[in-house]
């Protein structure tokens, strides 16, 4: 069911980012190695690297991709305190060949933070090229790119303060609720209050408020994502933190016809350690989350809409195991228990094509 092969990344230090970009053909690392390194999918599905590059004076904690809507951009933040935008551009025609040679170009540097950059990410499409940052002084910052064709230019459209320093934050791709959202974490320790913030972004307005506080989530906070919207009429926002939480998320109105968030957040202790990351299928069907053990956990949603662990990855010692849980068999365990099949008859080459 799942094929666990490993890639020798070459960089000297830890990576702390993997992502990969609209179409899962390349992908991009980043390490404490301060280099930044792009990889393409060949014709036999390896990846090999195809750029790197020294990106920034420190450790590089996130990267992200722009929607190729606006070309091959990349956007990095590092603990130097900036955040860069690249821009991925044609060079020399390669001898003997149709190909050119291609490199990776800084447009832009952000320096306005005053202390780490801790993540960062595009805003989805339909906002234009905006690119949210947040940063260990609490202040998350929205930068737009007024000319796609000119991404020398970004000047920051919001600042967001926060009274506790943020460590990752995620923008909701769904159209379905107005305003759009914006989730971000905290990893501040010493404060027992809420670690998960919902931002409003209005985009008519060109404002954005804070609207929610996560307030049964006290523990550090590592990794926050959106789920993608598939139909649903609530939004699911995972968060990696001591355990693993889902937060489903309802926009409802109040007896005074003002909008708010009716949160409802689902805890899983299955790691026994801290979880660090967490990211989404396409249909949101399935939820990826890290751990501390270094195990990559899978959950599905079972027939009666509660989310199981259907499987472990672990990075060595053989292939993926897979846990079950008896007092909740999951769809799959219950369906080759109970199932039977019968031969009613067979198809000859009667049957005429259509």
């Amino acid at each position: 069911m799942f094929d666990v092969e490993p890639i020798i990344a070459d960089h000297k230090d830890v990576i702390h980012d993997v992502v990969f970009d609209y179409y899962g053909r390349r992908m991009a690392t980043c390490s404490s190695d301060q280099t930044v390194k792009i990889w393409d999918e060949d014709d036999h599905g390896k990846f090999n690297v195809t750029s790197s590059w020294k990106a920034h004076s420190g450790s590089i904690w996130r990267v992200t991709w722009a929607n190729p809507e606006f070309g091959q951009v990349i956007a990095t933040c590092s603990f130097d305190r900036t955040a860069s935008v690249w821009e991925e551009v044609l060079g020399e025609k390669v001898s003997n060949s149709n190909a050119y040679t291609r490199r990776w170009v800084r447009r832009t540097t952000l320096v306005d933070s005053r202390t780490s950059v801790t993540d960062l990410e595009f805003a989805p499409k339909y906002l234009g090229l905006l690119l949210a940052t947040a940063s260990a002084d609490g202040i998350i910052r929205i930068y737009e790119a007024p000319d796609i064709m000119n991404l020398s230019q970004w000047p920051v459209q919001h600042d967001i303060a926060n009274k506790l320093s943020l460590s990752c934050l995620s923008w909701n791709t769904s159209t379905y609720m107005v305003p759009q959202l914006l989730a971000a974490g905290s990893d501040e320790a010493a404060t027992p209050t809420g670690k998960v913030f919902l931002f409003a972004y209005y985009e008519n307005a060109r404002k954005c408020v804070k609207m929610e506080t996560v307030n049964d989530i006290t523990d550090p906070v590592t990794d926050v994502a959106f789920a993608p919207n598939a139909g649903r009429t609530f939004h699911m926002l995972a968060v990696a933190s001591k355990d693993l939480y889902i937060v489903n998320i309802r926009g409802v109105t109040d007896s005074t016809g003002n909008a708010k968030l009716e949160l409802q957040t689902l805890k899983f202790s299955e790691h026994n350690c801290p979880v660090w990351r967490v990211c989404w299928n396409m249909l949101a069907t399935m939820l990826i989350s890290t751990g501390d053990d270094g195990c990559v956990r899978i959950w599905r949603m079972n027939y009666a809409r509660q989310w199981k662990c259907a499987a472990v990855l672990k990075a060595e010692g053989g292939g993926p195991t897979y846990e079950p849980t008896p007092p909740t068999p999951t769809m799959a365990t219950t369906a080759s228990a109970t199932a039977k099949f019968y031969k009613k008859g067979s198809i000859g080459n009667q049957v005429p094509w259509h």
